[in-house]
Parts: C-alpha cells; sequence; structure tokens
C-alpha cells in the first residue's frame, strides 16, 4: 500500500511537471512594454514614443516589425542585429536624420524595407549595404537632396527603389553600384547635378526614368558604366548642352528614349553600334541650336525622330544632310517643326521654303576647302608633266576664293 502510494505521488508529480513545462513553451517571449506582440513573428511599435530600438526586448524570431511614429534621430550600424529572421521593416513617420553605414547588417531574411515621412536629407556611403537578399526599398517623401556613391553597395537583388517626392539635388558618382537587377528605379524631380559615372555599376535595369531635371548639362560620362537597361528615358527636363561623351560607356540599351526637353546645344551625340541601342526615340524636344553633322554618330538598330523644334535658319542644310533625318528628308521636315526665326515658330518645316534660306559662312567656307582639296588631290594624281601646272593654278584659285 504505501509503495502503491509512493508511485501515485510521483505521477502527479510527474504529470504536474509535464503540465508546467508543456505551459512554459507556449507561453510568449517577453514584450517591450510599447509595443503589442500579436504572435512571435509580427510585432508592432507604433506612436510608442521609443527613443530606442528595443532589439533585446524583442522576439528573436519576429518576421513582420513596424516601428512607426517613434523618435529615432539616428539608426545606427548593426541596428537590428540578432533579428535573422525579419523580412518585413517599417520605419516611416521617424524623425530620422541620419542612417549610419551598415545599419541594416545582419538582415538576411530582410526583404521589404520603407522609410518614408521623415527629416532624412542624405542617403550617405553605405547606408543600405549588406542586404544581398531585400527586394523593395521605400525612400518616398522624406528629404533627401544627396544620394552619395555606394549607398546600396551589395544590395544586389533590390527589384524596386522608390525615390519620389524628395527634393534631391545631386546624385554623386557611383551612387547606386551594387544594384545589379532591378526591375524600376524611380526618381523624383528636381535633380540638378549628374556626377559623371552617377549610374556607374548600374546593371540590368528593366525601366529608368529621369524626368523634370533642371541640368546645366548633360556631363561628359554620366552614363558610364550603365548597362542592360530595358528602357532609359530622359524626358520633361532642362538638360543644358549635351556634351561630348555623355553617353559614353552606355551599352546594351534596348530602347532610349529622349523626350520632352530643352536642349541649348548638342556637343557631340555618339552612339556607337558597339553599344548595342536598340531604338532611340528623340520627340518632343525644343533644341535651340543645329548641331553639325559630323559631331552626330547614331549607329542604332531604329531611330524615330518626330515633332521636335529646332532652329529654321542656315544650319538647317547641315541637319537634313545629318543622320537625324534618317534618310528620309520629306518624313523629317513634315513631322518636326521650327522653333526660330519667330515668324515660322511652330510651323512644320515642310510649310518653309527651305532652299530660299541661304547655307552659314562657315558651311561654305568648309565646302570650298573640302573641293579645293578634292581637286589639289585629283590633279596630283596626274601625269607629272601636267600636274605641275594644273596644281599650281588650282592652288592660286582656291586662295583667291
Amino acid at each position: 500500500m504505501l509503495v502503491a502510494r509512493y508511485l501515485l505521488t510521483g505521477f502527479v508529480l510527474a504529470l504536474a511537471f509535464v503540465h508546467f513545462a508543456a505551459l512554459t513553451m507556449i507561453q510568449p517571449p517577453s514584450c517591450p512594454p510599447e509595443c503589442i506582440c500579436l504572435s512571435q513573428t509580427q510585432v508592432l511599435c507604433n506612436s510608442g514614443g521609443l527613443r530606442e530600438i528595443p532589439v533585446k526586448l524583442l522576439p528573436s524570431t519576429v518576421e513582420h516589425l513596424s516601428l512607426t511614429r517613434n523618435h529615432f534621430p539616428i539608426i545606427k550600424s548593426d541596428a537590428f542585429a540578432g533579428l535573422r529572421y525579419l523580412r518585413k521593416l517599417s520605419l516611416d513617420g521617424n524623425n530620422i536624420s541620419i542612417i549610419k553605414p551598415f545599419a541594416f547588417r545582419g538582415l538576411p531574411r530582410l526583404r521589404d524595407l520603407s522609410i518614408q515621412q521623415t527629416p532624412l536629407a542624405t542617403v550617405a556611403q553605405f547606408a543600405f549595404a549588406g542586404l544581398q537578399n531585400i527586394t523593395s526599398i521605400y525612400l518616398s517623401h522624406n528629404k533627401i537632396k544627396k544620394v552619395e556613391g555606394y549607398a546600396f553597395a551589395g544590395t544586389s537583388n533590390l527589384k524596386l527603389l522608390v525615390l519620389t517626392n524628395n527634393p534631391i539635388i545631386k546624385i554623386e558618382s557611383n551612387a547606386f553600384s551594387g544594384l545589379t537587377n532591378v526591375e524600376r528605379l524611380n526618381f523624383p524631380s528636381g535633380v540638378r547635378v549628374l556626377e559623371p559615372d552617377a549610374f556607374n555599376g548600374l546593371d540590368t535595369v528593366g525601366f529608368l526614368k529621369l524626368a523634370f531635371m533642371d541640368l546645366p548639362s548633360l556631363k561628359e560620362g554620366t552614363f558610364r558604366g550603365l548597362t542592360n537597361v530595358g528602357v532609359l528615358s530622359i524626358q520633361e527636363s532642362d538638360l543644358g548642352v549635351i556634351e561630348s561623351d555623355a553617353f559614353d560607356g552606355l551599352t546594351f540599351i534596348s530602347n532610349l528614349y529622349i523626350l520632352n526637353n530643352k536642349i541649348d546645344g548638342i556637343q557631340e551625340l555618339n552612339l556607337t553600334q558597339e553599344q548595342r541601342i536598340g531604338y532611340l526615340k528623340l520627340q518632343g524636344n525644343h533644341i535651340l541650336e543645329i548641331p553639325r553633322a559630323e559631331t552626330l554618330n547614331i549607329g542604332v538598330d531604329k531611330l524615330t525622330v518626330i515633332a521636335n523644334h529646332f532652329p529654321c535658319d542656315c544650319h538647317i542644310h547641315s541637319l537634313l544632310e545629318g543622320p537625324l533625318a534618317n534618310g528620309s528628308l520629306l518624313e523629317f521636315i513634315s513631322k518636326n517643326y521650327c522653333i526660330s526665326p519667330l515668324e515660322v515658330n511652330g510651323r512644320p518645316m515642310s510649310d518653309i521654303d527651305i532652299d530660299s534660306i541661304g547655307r552659314c559662312q562657315e558651311e561654305v567656307t568648309r565646302g570650298n576647302l573640302e573641293a579645293s582639296k578634292d581637286s589639289t588631290s585629283m590633279c596630283c594624281k596626274m601625269k607629272p608633266q601636267l600636274s605641275i601646272l594644273l596644281c599650281s593654278f588650282v592652288a592660286v584659285f582656291g586662295n583667291l576664293r
């Protein structure tokens, strides 16, 4: 009887221990008092008055974390270390002014990051570096004025980067280096400085739109290193002067659109066959100075030049004889317009008498010099007894002209 009692007591104690252990296992971990832990994977810390990120109090298994409308002026390096299962993070509505380098290091599963409605003014070097598996970063409605070089280094799987509704003035060299598979990259209006190599290292982009910029010039090397782009659209902007080699190093572009811009002048437009640009579309631009034909090299698979406005002055002959006319003079003059002189502003080129417009003096002089060179070259190939007299005559006659 005594043995049975001991056995029963032991069984009851064992059962109580198992019950206690089960309760302990299902009991959720501690939760920051300012937060609501909906589960071990979803935590809301919104409008909680937090001044520091409570990483040590959060469940290590959290996957969705919302920290909106708190007071985090600085996101420090490795600010979320230990939250290795985090997939979605929102920091909207905070007073973030600085993001330190490698702030989000140690988050190998992070896919979606949102930092919007903050006073953040600079996307600093390496701020978003090392986010190897992130697919979306939302940075709209901040105060961002500058994107520094290598800000996104190593974020190789980013698909969507949204920078709209920011007063971005300057994009530094190599700002997007490391982004190697972006489907869409959205910029805000008002960009005033694109440094050379601004897009260097930006590889494989589905759609890249640059609109409403106010540039003094499109500098040499602006697009150097930009490659494998589905659509590059430069539109509704003041481009100033397109400098020589502005498009140098731009390769494998399926569609290059230059739409509805004001262009003061084109020093050189050099798009070689080796750059593999499929389609160039020049539409709706106001070009204030006609480029010389020899400054244009357009080796693209398909070219469309329509609804543009050019000066209808003595340089028009150079335009119509150059590559922009695309071998179809009648189509070109019927689909493009005059911007000057004032009396023909807005009229199709086909409405004016082009033959009545005299050639510019430098074109006439250059033509005479070329003709003189050709004549000299031809006569000097004749028999020696005739060539001396004839070459002397051509030289004297050419000088007199």
